[in-house]
C-alpha cells in the first residue's frame, strides 16, 4: 500500500495539472504539526488537480498566521487554526479581514495536560494537578511544554505564573518543535517511564498511546481567554475547553476566488478520520502528501461531495 501511494504521489507530483483552470494563485498555511499538514496537503491537491490553482504553502503557526493577515493581508487561506488560544482571530473576523469558512475538525480538538495511563494505574492521584504538585516524582519531575510560537505555549506559560512548577520541583522543558514533543512522549511510553506535558488530539500519538487528561480543577472561560494573551493581567489555572478548530480565508480572497473559498468551507475531517490517517502515516513512515493520497484513495465516499462537478471529474480521473 505504501509503495502504491508513493507511486501515486510521484505520478501526480502534487503540481498543477496540464489543463488550464480558472483559478489563479493561492497561498495556504502549512502549520508545523501532522494533522494540519494533512489538511494542507489534501486541500492543495484538490485545488491544483481539481481547479487548476497554483498553490504556495506558507510555513506558519496560528499566532504567526494571524499576525501576518493583520499586517499584510496574507496568506489567503488559514487552516487548522486552534482559535481558543488566539484572541486575535475573533478580532480579525469582527474587523472583516478574515472570513470563517469551516470547522476543519468537525467534532473539535482536545487539548490539555496529560500523563500516561500506566502512571495513573499505579498512582491514581497523578490524574489531578493537585496530586502531581503534591508528589512531582510521580511524573518524573518534568513538564513537557509546547514549542515557542504555539498558542498553547502562551496559555501554559501564563498558568505556570500562578502554579509555579519549578518552585514545586517540576522542570519545565520547552520543546523546539511538535516532533520533539511527540518523540518525548513516545520514548517515555516505550520504557513505561513517567511523562507529564501538553498534547492534543487528533494525533497519531494519542491514538496509539493511552493517556489520561489531567484534572486541572475545571474550565473557566474568562480565565482561559486571558491565559491566551501574552499580556494577560490576571492569569489563572483553567482546563482547556474542547477546541474549535477552524479554516478561514481573507475577505479579499473570498471575493477573488469564491469557488475555492466554497471548497474550503467543505473540507472537514472527523477526529476518527484524522486519527486513522495519522496512525497510517506513522506506521508507514509516510509524508503528509502520502497521507493525503491515502485519504483520497480510501475515503472516496467523503471528498467528492466537497467539489464542484467539474473539479470532481478532474480529480476522480486521477484516482481511479
Amino acid at each position: 500500500m505504501k509503495r502504491l501511494l508513493l507511486s501515486s504521489v510521484c505520478a501526480l507530483g502534487f503540481a498543477a495539472p496540464a489543463w488550464a483552470g480558472s483559478c489563479g494563485e493561492v497561498t495556504i498555511t502549512q502549520m508545523d504539526w501532522a494533522s494540519a499538514n494533512v489538511v494542507t496537503s489534501v486541500s492543495k491537491f484538490l485545488m491544483e488537480q481539481g481547479y487548476g490553482c497554483k498553490v504556495t504553502t506558507v510555513p506558519s503557526s496560528t499566532p504567526t498566521a494571524l499576525t501576518s493577515v493583520a499586517e499584510t493581508g496574507t496568506p489567503d487561506v488559514l487552516t487548522e487554526l486552534w482559535v481558543n488560544t488566539a484572541p486575535a482571530y475573533a478580532e480579525l473576523v469582527a474587523e472583516g479581514k478574515l472570513v470563517e469558512l469551516a470547522d476543519v475538525l468537525s467534532d473539535g480538538g482536545v487539548e490539555g495536560w496529560w500523563v500516561p495511563q500506566y502512571v495513573v494505574d499505579a498512582n491514581p492521584e497523578a490524574a489531578t494537578l493537585k496530586g502531581i504538585l503534591a508528589n512531582p516524582a510521580l511524573v518524573g519531575g518534568r513538564f513537557d511544554n509546547c514549542p515557542d510560537g504555539w498558542g498553547c505555549r502562551t496559555v501554559n506559560d501564563n498558568m505556570n505564573k500562578v502554579i509555579g512548577l519549578e518552585g514545586k520541583g517540576i522542570e519545565v522543558f520547552n520543546h523546539g518543535s511538535g516532533e520533539t514533543l511527540a518523540t518525548a512522549l513516545a520514548s517515555a511510553y516505550a520504557d513505561e517511564k513517567p511523562w507529564f506535558g501538553f498534547y492534543w488530539a487528533p494525533t497519531a500519538v494519542l491514538g496509539k498511546y493511552p493517556m489520561v487528561l489531567v484534572d486541572m480543577g475545571g474550565h473557566d472561560a474568562e480565565t482561559h481567554t486571558c491565559n491566551g494573551d501574552k499580556d494577560c493581567a490576571e492569569p489563572g489555572v483553567s482546563a482547556y475547553p474542547s477546541a474549535a478548530v477552524k479554516t478561514a480565508a481573507t475577505a479579499s480572497f473570498q471575493e477573488r476566488e469564491p469557488e475555492i473559498a466554497e471548497l474550503m468551507s467543505k473540507v472537514t475531517f472527523t477526529n476518527a478520520q484524522m486519527n486513522g490517517i495519522l496512525a497510517w502515516m506513522e506506521d508507514n513512515n509516510a509524508s503528509a502528501e502520502e497521507g493525503a493520497v491515502y485519504f483520497l484513495t480510501t475515503h472516496k465516499d467523503v471528498w467528492p461531495e466537497w467539489l464542484s462537478d467539474g473539479a470532481r471529474e478532474n480529480v476522480s480521473a486521477l484516482l481511479k
